[in-house]
């Protein structure tokens, strides 16, 4: 049994073009940022551990030669898990970015012990799910008004196994489960993507794009939990054996470029992509009444009773 690795190569430039990409520091997220800089677009890569975010910008331009035709490579502190950080890092960005054309919601944690953010939520809904969810729409004003822009949310397949819990979200009446949390997150990104799009045409808005991926099972950081969880027990052969199941970095991040760049795409709105194409996800990310509930539950949970993104700034 093999795994697809289908990569998006046509000549697209992005010159006068920001993106921004959290987690842009390590893994599918430091791949979509050298594609994106090799294009000549400003890449705003948004981390939490700076000194890392300063290396890995240090490791792309090493490995991009071409001066002529490269962007600029920009850090932004974010830590998805604090709502006070994601407030302060979108304000700073509104006050420098003319334009946001590219928004892509990579940053995440992945079936971590149990444990809580700052601000109270379990961490892998709190990081994955809430921490996007306010720093998309308080960067929405900006996304709109840089039209045709594009919203991408990494997602994974987990979601198939997930389920809005919405009388318990952050686990703390039922016994934690660190897939079940995982799976609920990566739901609620498929959720969120679908409910901005039917929202944005509500709100009568054209030229933004959004789309939830799956970029296929990638060996990056995200897993260091899981490694260590369930891998530890395993011997080498085995894990090697695993390992060739595993799509690289840049090979995961080739929908997600599909999904910022591809003309095709820019038809589309509200999908879910795996290996540059259109995929049906599972029952429960279709479902619309959740995606209205949830995006209500997270509106408040985050504190944006009053607060209208679908504006133009």
């Amino acid at each position: 049994m093999g795994i697809s690795h289908t990569k998006f190569t046509p000549n697209v430039r992005l010159n006068t073009k920001t993106a921004i990409i959290t987690g842009a520091n390590t893994g599918l997220g430091k791949a979509v940022a050298r594609d994106f800089y090799k294009r000549g677009a400003r890449v705003i890569m948004a981390c939490r551990n700076m000194e890392k975010g300063n290396q890995a910008a240090k490791d792309i331009k090493i490995s991009c030669t071409d001066e002529k035709l490269v962007g600029e490579l920009v850090l932004a502190d974010l830590d998805l898990s604090s709502l006070k950080s994601i407030r302060d890092c979108a304000c700073k960005l509104l006050n420098d970015e003319k334009r946001i054309n590219i928004l892509v919601n990579n940053a995440g944690v992945m079936m971590c012990p149990k444990s809580q953010t700052s601000d109270g939520f379990e961490t892998q809904l709190g990081t994955n799910h809430l921490g996007h969810f306010l720093f998309t729409l308080l960067l929405l004003p900006r996304i709109i008004s840089s039209a045709p822009s594009r919203i991408i949310n990494v997602s994974s397949k987990g979601h198939t196994f997930g389920r809005i819990d919405f009388d318990d979200l952050n686990f703390e009446r039922s016994k934690y489960s660190a897939f079940g949390a995982y799976s609920q997150s990566k739901l609620a990104n498929i959720l969120f993507a679908k409910e901005l799009a039917r929202q944005l045409e509500e709100n009568g808005i054209d030229g933004v794009s959004t789309y939830s991926v799956h970029p296929g099972v990638v060996s990056t950081e995200l897993g260091r939990h899981l490694n260590k969880t369930y891998f530890t027990g395993l011997s080498k052969a085995i894990r090697l054996l695993m390992g060739r199941f595993f799509k690289t970095a840049e090979e995961g991040a080739q929908t997600i470029v599909y999904c910022a760049l591809s003309v095709e795409a820019g038809k589309e709105t509200g999908l879910y992509y795996y290996n540059c194409e259109t995929v049906k996800p599972a029952g429960a990310a279709e479902n619309m009444e959740d995606a209205k509930k949830l995006w209500e539950e997270s509106i408040k949970l985050v504190k944006l009773e009053n607060y209208n993104p679908f504006t133009s700034c």
